[in-house]
């Protein structure tokens, strides 16, 4: 049938009607190089005054088949013909951005945005012009160039302004920049829409409100993920000998989930575990992921593996307990979850907070993060450990620490530290840390220099609160033994709020400092309590603002204070429950073994 096909693109007689109709079946069957052939040979046997509709199908074929430079020809061919040609234009640009000419696909998608009338075939102006400004906007974010970005948003959403995936990104490219109030209404973007348009991640940064949190987990799970109504997959497998513990993952490399749990995987017992992961980490070239591959007994990349495939590979693999470790952040395939691959699956680390996915049914925690009163908003059951839910890693490795001068701090007076991703700021802590500022004369705070609009506009309200520019010292990022050394300068963290250090409060603990938090009403806002309690200072958890505030300028005014946190955590700190990572791995394993025994004598 194709070479038939083939003979009759040859000819120069073929409509084109018949050429899309036997295109479109190919790659329906998935013969896209036979569909991309029949392409060509059409266009270089045939003049026609439609040309640049095969030619941008053909282009469409060689982008779907990741030839990026041919499908760059043969958009660049289209336009040739067809100057005007919109969607030819915005697809060229994708072509360009996968060859990493990002300025050049920049360009392209603004010829066609900024034309009030683009020419299209078959497709309304706006929607060409709203896919130029949205394509340009995700690009701009992801080249840290947040105002111009948010301005390209802001453009698209008052021209369209029921763009829920587009409000998203504007709200939280507005928490990266401290942009403050983040929900900032115009036209007809009403701050519901907002709310209601806003990402788990986002919503994490800004409520403590378990029930927002559910709702939000739960309309991403109702929006974006397949509903499957089929048997789940691990049924009917017969499981025996050691149990086989699977870790889902796209972090295992140098992220905060895969230097969390660097050490978690060696420590599993073989004698009673058998370990796995599933991962479509990338590859870095770090000696973090080398150890981390080298640390399991059988790695599984699922890189461009769909995900009812990567299932079935979990469930051929006989996995009794599948540890989730992204939940519902970036990069997640929580879609593998939903066809229940293992008997039991587990949520951990990866999402402080509930997924609502449909086949989660656990969660790990500790009495801590997870009281009674929380349990209604979780779609997950706890599985409690004894102490801290959470593992870490004892073999980091920290530089020497550098001196106030090195570091850029004053030689004398109280040094804050607040070395949290600058998202994770609000406007009432940041204006509570400046006036913790103002009542400890002589104290500056020490912030991780996340990005320059940031910095400016926490400049600009540390101003508004009679806080001169160089009591902030910021701090550029760093190779993890400088950044772990940074710790042992400063005299106490200030944590985040709602959105607690996690990682961070772990390696700032590791490393001999306090921290100061405030719990709330949610996981995320309840993870440095969690560590504090586990290392022995519960004292520095507080759970109101007022109480935060007045106990920093305690501590800021009486050095003495942050010394002896200092001295017991030198002494006492890492020989806590909390950096018992041998025992946590032993209660986790214990929990699952017992509901893993349980699933199988039930199967």
């Amino acid at each position: 049938m194709v070479e038939h096909w083939l003979a009759q693109a040859r000819s120069g007689q073929w409509p084109i009607a018949q050429l899309l109709d036997c295109a479109s079946r190919l790659q329906a069957a998935g013969a896209l190089e036979a569909a991309a052939l029949l392409y060509q040979t059409w266009v270089s046997s045939t003049e026609s005054p439609v040309r640049h509709v095969a030619l941008f199908n053909w282009g469409a074929v060689l982008g779907e088949l990741r030839r990026p430079k041919d499908a760059e020809a043969v958009y660049r061919m289209a336009l040739a013909v067809a100057p005007n040609f919109a969607q030819a234009r915005l697809n060229l640009g994708h072509q360009l951005e996968h060859q990493g000419r990002e300025a050049e696909a920049l360009a392209e998608w603004a010829t066609v945005y900024e034309d009030e009338n683009p020419v299209s075939l078959g497709a309304e102006p706006l929607t060409l012009r709203l896919h130029g400004m949205n394509n340009a906007a995700r690009l701009l974010e992801q080249q840290k160039r947040y105002v111009e970005s948010e301005a390209l948003m802001r453009r698209s959403l008052t021209l369209e302004p029921r763009q829920s995936d587009v409000a998203q990104h504007y709200v939280h490219i507005r928490q990266k920049q401290c942009a403050w109030p983040v929900y900032d209404t115009f036209g007809e973007v009403t701050h519901n829409f907002l709310l209601m348009s806003t990402s788990l991640l986002g919503m994490l940064d800004e409520s403590d409100d378990p029930v927002l949190q559910l709702l939000t987990a739960q309309r991403y799970v109702l929006e974006r993920l397949p509903k499957v109504t089929a048997a789940p997959l691990h049924k009917g497998r017969k499981r025996e000998g050691r149990i086989r513990i699977g870790y889902l993952s796209g972090d295992l490399h140098m992220h905060a989930v895969g230097l969390l749990t660097a050490e978690l995987y060696g420590l599993h017992d073989r004698s009673r575990f058998e370990v796995h992961a599933f991962s479509w980490s990338r590859d870095d070239g770090s000696p973090l992921r080398a150890r981390i591959k080298g640390s399991i007994d059988h790695y599984h990349p699922l890189h461009g593996v769909p995900d009812r495939q990567a299932a079935e590979m979990i469930a051929e693999a006989g996995i009794d307990v599948l540890v989730d470790l992204q939940g519902l952040t970036n990069g997640a395939r929580a879609a593998i979850l939903t066809h229940r691959p293992a008997p039991i699956q587990v949520s951990y680390l990866g999402l402080p907070g509930t997924s609502a996915i449909p086949g989660v049914d656990w969660i790990l925690a500790d009495r801590f993060v997870m009281p009674p009163e929380s349990l209604p908003y979780y779609t997950e059951k706890p599985i409690y450990l004894p102490h801290c839910y959470q593992v870490s890693d004892r073999q980091r490795e920290a530089s020497v620490p550098p001196t106030r001068a090195q570091a850029g701090l004053p030689e004398e007076g109280f040094v804050f530290c607040a070395f949290n991703n600058n998202h994770k700021m609000s406007e009432p802590v940041w204006r509570c840390w400046m006036r913790v500022l103002r009542q400890v004369p002589g104290s500056v705070l020490w912030l991780l220099a996340d990005n320059p609009f940031a910095q400016a506009n926490l400049t600009r309200v540390a101003a508004e609160e009679g806080i001169a520019p160089e009591r902030l010292v910021f701090a550029p990022r760093a190779l993890p033994a400088d950044y772990l050394a940074r710790f042992a300068v400063a005299d106490l963290f200030l944590d985040t709020f709602p959105y607690n250090a996690g990682t961070t409060a772990s390696d700032c603990l590791w490393m001999g400092t306090p921290i100061l938090t405030r719990s709330g009403k949610t996981y995320i806002s309840r993870m440095a309590g969690s560590l504090l309690t586990a290392v022995g200072l519960p004292d520095l958890i507080t759970t109101s603002l007022d109480e935060y505030e007045q106990r920093a300028v305690q501590i800021g005014n009486q050095p003495a204070r942050a010394a002896s946190y200092k001295r017991y955590l030198r002494e006492h700190g890492r020989s806590s429950p909390l950096f018992d990572v041998p025992g946590i791995v032993r209660d986790m394993e214990n929990e699952f073994e017992r509901l893993a025994l349980d699933a199988r004598q039930k199967a």
